[in-house]
Parts: C-alpha cells; sequence; structure tokens
C-alpha cells in the first residue's frame, strides 16, 4: 500500500491553448480509492499517463510514499496499469497473460504459481487461463488485465477507464466486481473515469476535474450534496442540479414565476446572501429536493408539466416556470400529463446558493 502525492503538477502539450494539467496538488491516501471524474479532454488521462511515467511533466512532483518518483522509468515506479483497451497479448493464453509481468522480472517459478493461483481464484478466471483474448468475452478480458496487474502485487493499482468498452449490464457487474476486489486487497488505486455511476459507486472520494484542475475533493455524498461550484453541480447528478437565476427578497429567494423560496439560514450562506444586491445569485436544487403535489397545497408553487419520463423505478416529471425546465424526481405511480398542473414545494435543507459570476458555492 502507499500514498500518492501530486505537488503543484503541470503538463501543456504544444499547440494548446491551455494546460492538459494545470498546477494541480492531490493526495491519494493509503489504501484509498480514488477516483479522477471528469468530461473527455479535462485530464484525467494525462494526469494518470504522468503518474505511470508514460507521460513526462513540465512542473511539480509525484511521491509515492514520500519518495520522488517523478524521474523514474515506468518499470521502477512500482505501480499496476489496467488499460482502457485491456492491452492483452493476442498469441499469448490468458495464463500466459498473467505471468508475464513476473516472467520479465524473471520472478521465481514457484512464486509466480503461486502469485497466478491466488489472481484467477479472486477473479474467477481457473477454468479460462488455457484460452486466448480471441476466445474471452469482454468481461473475461477485463478479468485477465486485472489479473495481470494483481500478481506483481504493486504499491498501487493505476486504472483508465477499464470499463468503458463493455456493455451497461456487464459494466455495472464489473463496478461491483473492482470495488469487491479492491476492498479486499488494500491496495491504493487511482482510477479514472468519464461516468459519474462508476466515481459515486467505487469510490471512497472523487476528485472533479475541469480544464486540468481539480475543483472539488470529497466522498460521494459531499460532492454529491454539496457542490463546490456550478460545474460539480451540472456534472454530478442524472438528472444534474436545477440551476436557476435568483434574487434575494428578505427571507427568501425569488426564481422563475415568482416561486418564493426560503432562504437558507446562518452559516457561510447568510452573509453572502446579505451582502448581495440580489441579482448575483443561481439556487440550486437536486431534482428529488422538490416535493411534487398534484393537489394545491399551502405556500406551493402552482405549475404546468411539460412531458414526464418513466425510468421504471421513478419518474422525472418536466415542470415549465417560465423560460426554464425544470426536472422533479418522483415515485413511479405519480405520471401528470402533459399540461397539468401541479405543485411545487423546495425541501427544507435542499436549496445551494451560487455566486453568479464566479461559479462558487455560497453555502457553508
Amino acid at each position: 500500500m502507499a500514498v500518492i502525492e501530486f505537488e503543484r503538477l503541470s503538463r501543456r502539450f504544444d499547440g494548446q491553448d491551455v494546460p492538459a494539467v494545470n498546477d494541480l496538488s492531490l493526495t491519494v491516501a493509503d489504501g484509498e480509492l480514488l477516483v479522477v471524474l471528469g468530461p473527455s479532454g479535462c485530464g484525467k488521462s494525462t494526469l494518470l499517463r504522468i503518474l505511470a511515467g508514460l507521460e513526462e511533466a513540465d512542473a511539480g512532483d509525484i511521491r509515492l510514499d514520500g519518495r520522488s518518483i517523478i524521474d523514474l522509468e515506468p518499470r521502477d515506479r512500482d505501480i499496476a496499469l489496467v488499460f482502457q483497451q485491456y492491452a492483452l497479448y493476442p498469441h499469448l493464453s490468458a495464463r500466459d497473460n498473467i505471468l508475464y509481468p513476473l516472467k520479465v522480472r524473471n520472478v521465481a517459478q514457484a512464486e509466480r504459481q503461486t502469485r497466478l493461483g491466488r489472481a484467477a481464484t479472486m477473479l474467477n478466471l481457473d477454468r479460462l487461463l488455457a484460452r486466448k483474448p480471441a476466445q474471452l468475452s469482454g468481461g473475461e478480458q477485463q478479468r485477465v488485465a486485472l489479473g495481470r496487474a494483481i500478481v506483481r502485487e504493486p504499491k498501487a493499482f493505476l486504472m483508465d477507464e477499464p470499463l468503458s468498452n463493455l456493455d451497461a449490464k456487464l459494466r455495472t457487474h464489473m463496478r461491483t466486481e473492482i470495488k469487491a476486489l479492491v476492498q479486499d486487497l488494500g491496495t491504493t488505486t487511482f482510477f479514472v473515469t468519464h461516468d459519474q455511476s462508476e466515481a459515486m459507486t467505487l469510490a471512497d472520494r472523487i476528485a472533479v476535474m475541469s480544464a486540468g484542475t481539480i475543483q472539488q475533493v470529497g466522498t460521494p455524498d459531499e460532492v454529491y450534496q454539496h457542490p463546490a461550484n456550478r460545474f460539480v453541480a451540472e456534472f454530478i447528478g442524472s438528472p444534474p442540479m436545477n440551476l436557476l437565476r435568483a434574487r434575494a427578497d428578505g427571507d427568501h429567494l425569488v426564481v422563475a414565476d415568482g416561486w418564493r423560496i426560503p432562504a437558507p439560514p446562518g452559516g457561510r450562506q447568510r452573509p453572502s446572501l446579505d451582502a448581495s444586491s440580489g441579482s448575483g445569485l443561481t439556487l440550486g436544487l437536486r431534482p428529488e429536493a422538490i416535493r411534487l403535489s398534484q393537489t394545491a397545497e399551502p405556500g406551493a408553487l402552482a405549475a404546468e408539466v411539460f412531458l414526464t419520463e418513466p425510468l421504471g423505478s421513478e419518474v422525472i416529471v418536466n415542470i415549465r416556470l417560465g423560460d426554464e425546465i425544470v426536472k422533479v424526481r418522483t415515485a413511479p405511480e405519480v405520471r401528470p400529463a402533459p399540461h397539468d398542473t401541479v405543485w411545487l414545494t423546495a425541501l427544507p435543507g435542499g436549496v445551494r446558493l451560487f455566486d453568479r459570476v464566479t461559479g462558487q458555492a455560497l453555502a457553508g
């Protein structure tokens, strides 16, 4: 196990106007599964490749258990990389693919077989070891790639979108397997993905990345419930957080169609709200932070249904508020028709505020 530390790391590619990684500092705790989450082009894979030694940094340092590894060759960093494309040798059996890193390191034959047996049992590969990659399914190939990383017994695993090439059902299954595997091994894991479902279900902590910088680091609950800025609020969640222009009016916030929502009390929000002119606020509400009623309720806002999206276990109701569409998560039996009138109430504790200019959260 190991602690990974990035200190003021930067990387700019030729011809790019902005750095792929920009003065980034981040620490991955010993035994932690940290997921770096962000859209395509945000720099997350570049960060992983620099950690692996496959890209050079322009500035900064990386330390593994307090020792700088920034100038070491990839083979000397004591880390194992699991690729998106599996990177298996097609002419070798699953057994030989798994054993290959031990062979090139001249590990004793008896030790090789011990590690192979342990990894094969852990990944349920015993009956597949004689097969070549072309005879394996996508999920089986990914398990072989994981086995190849496990037998090295590295200080850290690096995983670069390892589930992206799998279908939805298999991706969900492999997500569970990887989480259980990392928990059993206790190995520090640096996992890169653009899929927020993977991040939310796998991570001990999530580092949300955009434009080469870390926007927020926290547990899945922290980044979902208390996003640090508008980018995180919009990127995390499906559907994402509803974001509405708001103005302050005493102890309330007024949004589209005159919907009056009680302002959050206390914390750091209150001074920000009091000091503002009321014209520089964005109010955020998760779809589940809005209660929808099909009958009138005291203090609720009457609004028109635009359309509904049945999803089996839930329904997303789209509500028209002036020029805005607000998404509300409801129970599966709640299915108002388009143009129906419904009544909306913002749930206490669900209101988030952001500065409209900077996008930064104002919540305490």
